[in-house]
């Protein structure tokens, strides 16, 4: 038979409501020896006090729902490593949400994460989330905002950490324009993500500091993932579109760029030159292997981690916005000048 906080109250010789204390912190009136005591009991039977029960105490869970975009995108594991590490130095635990980039489903999650009693959420919204926030709305609990943002302030937003997706791209496409190339290709993940619409205003930027005029023709708008950017090289070869340079919403999308141009017998970087965005583990391990900008993946979920629990703790009440570093990493992707 399951042992009771009863239990361990006779075998101390204690009341329950001194149990209670020991068991949620709140023991600053309780001995040490008293303390000690219930401890050591609790240990030589094994007992765990239960969730819920000490939550009905404490009014906290310590537990943080995280919910990501998609987990085969190899950006969000890491980013969640980070979150993970953080929450476990903490004391906290994780309840993992993939969304599979599905709005319903991201929504879902909100309800059933703020059902579940969760302390707080941090999110990575759905690249379709365009400007449908009722479910973030209807959400009492705090959220801090990861990686992508959304021009809108709601009360239950405490938070933001993102990298500074204007210069990343500035970074990347200056690389390039470094190397002799002036005529750049665009392969963007889609417009409603503002982190896309940051890499666009980037590489409007950069092409702009080199007196480059835009062309419009070069920007090809789709999905964060392989498949767009292997049909989105098809498209510029079959639109015979000028360009010695493509760069890339993200590592996925210049993956699949590569596979398309490779299969056209158009040689990288002889040929023409990639840089992809985010330096996903996938980057080092292609032929040739991918220049792209790197994004403080780790810290990105272990910084959001860090700053909900001192929302969550009461050291920071008002609203708060993190933006990390990007820099490129230069392999092979790249023709040198």
């Amino acid at each position: 038979m399951k042992m009771t906080i009863k239990d361990i109250a006779k075998l101390a010789g204690v009341s329950t409501t001194t149990v209670s204390k020991v068991m949620n912190g709140k023991d600053e009136s309780i001995s040490d020896a008293t303390k000690d005591r219930i401890k050591k009991i609790m240990k030589e039977n094994n007992y765990t006090p239960s969730v819920v029960a000490r939550s009905l105490v404490t009014k906290r869970t310590n537990t943080i729902g995280l919910i990501i975009p998609d987990i085969r995108n190899p950006f969000f594991p890491e980013l969640a490593r980070g979150a993970e590490d953080m929450a476990s130095k903490a004391g906290y635990t994780i309840i993992f949400c993939n969304a599979d980039n599905n709005l319903s489903k991201e929504d879902e999650y909100l309800k059933v994460l703020s059902e579940k009693m969760v302390d707080g959420i941090i999110i990575a919204v759905s690249s379709k989330r365009e400007d449908q926030f009722e479910k973030i709305t209807e959400t009492s609990m705090p959220i801090i905002l990861v990686d992508r943002d959304i021009d809108i302030d709601m009360k239950c937003i405490k938070g933001r950490v993102i990298t500074d997706n204007f210069k990343g791209a500035c970074i990347g496409v200056e690389h390039m324009i470094s190397n002799g190339m002036e005529k750049i290709l665009f392969i963007s993940g889609p417009l409603t993500n503002k982190a896309s619409f940051e890499r666009l205003e980037g590489y409007k930027s950069a092409l702009e500091n080199h007196n480059i005029d835009f062309d419009q023709d070069l920007l090809l708008e789709g999905e964060f993932n392989e498949n767009w950017g292997y049909e989105a090289a098809a498209i510029a070869i079959e639109k015979n579109l000028d360009f010695d340079g493509v760069f890339c919403g993200n590592d996925l999308i210049a993956i699949g760029a590569i596979k398309s141009f490779k299969g056209k017998g158009i040689r990288i970087p002889q040929d023409i030159s990639i840089v992809g965005f985010d330096d996903i583990y996938v980057s080092s391990m292609i032929e040739p292997e991918l220049t792209t900008i790197r994004q403080p993946k780790y810290e990105m979920g272990y910084r959001a981690v860090e700053m909900l629990i001192d929302i969550l703790e009461g050291k920071k009440a008002e609203q708060k916005r993190l933006v990390l570093q990007p820099d490129i990493v230069i392999r092979e992707s790249v023709k040198k000048k």
